[in-house]
């Protein structure tokens, strides 16, 4: 009985030591809703991107409004070069943060000539933190 116990208090003692390092990383993050840091699948989001229906909702894909030809303009910018112009956007935030807040938040960076509230608003409340971080991988990848 005493090896049970002591086993059982080892498991215990290793689980807890585990939890205190951050045991879980960004997949506990995504499956609690919290924020995560890794870049999705970019195939995934390249196929999410050219829907032309996204989300819970059933809102207006990326590719309803986006092209991915340079110079050519559908409603929002042309997103050719996305990958590269999020590098240098905002002054010390990264591309990947930016392109994110750019789909959660589609107001908080408007391409010069455009207009705000013009880009469907609760993309950041209809896609997965999985979809959103596909998404970006795709989009960096656009240079």
């Amino acid at each position: 009985m005493r090896k049970v116990s002591l086993s059982v208090l080892l498991l215990l003692l290793l689980s807890f030591t585990l939890a205190a390092c951050g045991g879980g990383g960004d997949e506990e993050a995504a499956e609690s809703g919290g924020e995560t840091s890794s870049v999705g699948d970019a195939a995934n989001g390249e196929r999410l991107f050219n829907e032309s229906i996204i989300g819970a909702a059933s809102a207006p894909g990326c590719i309803t409004c986006h092209s991915l030809e340079p110079g050519v303009v559908i409603v929002g910018p042309s997103q050719s070069d996305v990958g590269t112009r999020a590098e240098t956007a905002i002054e010390g935030m990264s591309a990947e943060d930016y392109l994110r807040q750019s789909i959660v938040e589609p107001n908080a960076h408007i391409a010069d000539g455009y207009t705000a509230d013009v880009m469907y608003q609760n993309f950041g409340e209809e896609l997965t933190n999985s979809q959103i971080n596909d998404l970006v991988a795709f989009m960096l990848t656009l240079k």
